[in-house]
């Protein structure tokens, strides 16, 4: 079987300074390995998940695939006096904000935070209040360890402060992890930026600032332009979007669910069982909306009758059994014959393209619907969300989608 072709998904966040504007609006680069490697990277976050007046200014970003060799959209972040240049992946799905730190085993990462250069940076004591809201911590003399785990990743760190700087936004005595020991290979090599709603994530560490609201718009990663934004703040947001419920579940508090009540295959509705959408907070089922997780998951009978329909749509066209995890692939052109998809949450729509949902493999000729099965937790994944403006407002407990062009 060829491998399939890399996504290299490069989103250029471009920003405008309004007058009295208070919007911090971000350049983003997304980019990712073959499609199977992600794939496989997705079906680790998968298993991590389910167990689990503002500033204005232009944040660069890079490509996380050209600079780091990671399949994360990052953020240009400046830590420490002076300031030290770090690609952070932003996270919508975790809420400890992690940095690998100088001497760190097992990092992987070719520039580490210098902290003993900084003379800004701090370690936090173990009678910190930020050390008691860290889950799985411990003492070294008075330092503040902690122990977690971030995909399949196994990471120690020392709680630790210093100002962090996103384009001209500086926010000083910022709590982390600086991480002094990683096990396994999810960890991204510069760190994560968590945008979770946990009480030392970005979001809520800059509350005041920001007012625990941001969006973002995804490009397509065939977008020539590989243009795209993320906005933080209040100010400068849409004004016409659709909003749904923010959801919480107590079994996974920090992560964004909302509530899905339907997906479309062309205009049919498919015939999905309510419990495939229902929240659960024993186990933690719902629909949660992640920026870390490629390929969107549907639990196995929303999965099964969604690819079904869109089978049927498909007509006559022969069906590939399975390329790694996809089982609905086609080896001939099918651009006229697919239809639309949709999914429909309480008062909003993600209507999508084919961009959204089939993926494409360069030498075998073969196309694939890039979504699968899950067994509990459905997720609304980033190749899902492009093109498409998703705003969080923690702070009234809603969550906007309309479609935008940022490609």
């Amino acid at each position: 079987m060829e491998p399939l072709h890399p996504l290299l998904l490069v989103l250029l966040l471009s920003v405008s300074a309004h007058s009295g504007d208070s919007t911090l609006k971000s350049r983003v680069t997304h980019s990712a390995g073959t499609v199977l490697q992600m794939q496989t990277e997705d079906h680790t976050r998968l298993a991590y998940l389910e167990s689990l007046v503002s500033g204005r200014s232009f944040v660069p970003i890079g490509s996380g695939r050209q600079i780091l060799q990671s399949p994360t959209y990052v953020v240009k972040a400046k830590i420490g006096t002076p300031a030290q240049t770090l690609f952070m992946a932003l996270d919508t799905s975790t809420d400890m904000n992690m940095v690998p730190c100088t001497g760190c085993v097992g990092c992987g990462s070719n520039k580490p935070f210098s902290f003993a250069k900084s003379t800004t940076f701090k370690s936090l004591e173990c009678g910190a209040s930020q050390c008691r809201q860290v889950q799985n911590t411990n003492c070294l003399g008075t330092t503040c360890l902690m122990n977690m785990t971030y995909g399949a990743s196994s990471i120690a760190a020392n709680l630790a402060q210093d100002n962090i700087t996103l384009a001209t936004d500086s926010v000083t005595g910022y709590s982390f992890g600086c991480i002094q020991k990683a096990i396994g290979t999810s960890l991204p090599p510069q760190g994560v930026l968590g945008l979770g709603r946990g009480s030392l994530s970005f979001i809520s560490q800059t509350k005041t600032l920001y007012k625990s609201t941001f969006s973002y718009c995804l490009p397509s990663f065939k977008s020539p332009n590989f243009s795209g934004n993320l906005r933080l703040g209040p100010n400068g947001q849409p004004k016409n979007i659709k909003y749904t419920p923010l959801l919480s579940n107590p079994r996974h508090p920090s992560l964004y669910y909302i509530k899905l009540v339907g997906i479309k295959v062309g205009p049919k509705l498919v015939n999905i069982p309510p419990s495939a959408f229902a929240l659960n907070p024993s186990n933690g089922a719902g629909t949660i909306i992640d920026s870390g997780t490629v390929f969107t998951r549907l639990v196995t009978p929303a999965y099964t009758a969604v690819r079904d329909e869109f089978r049927r749509r498909m007509g006559r066209h022969a069906v590939v059994s399975s390329l790694g995890g996809f089982d609905t692939c086609y080896t001939v052109p099918i651009g006229k014959q697919v239809p639309t998809m949709s999914f429909i949450f309480e008062g909003a729509e993600l209507s999508m393209k084919q961009e959204n949902f089939l993926i494409y493999s360069s030498a075998g000729g073969i196309t694939c619907l890039a979504m699968s099965a899950s067994p509990s937790l459905n997720v609304v994944a980033n190749m899902q969300q492009q093109n498409h403006r998703i705003l969080f407002d923690v702070a009234n407990s809603k969550v906007g989608i309309s479609a935008e062009s940022c490609s």
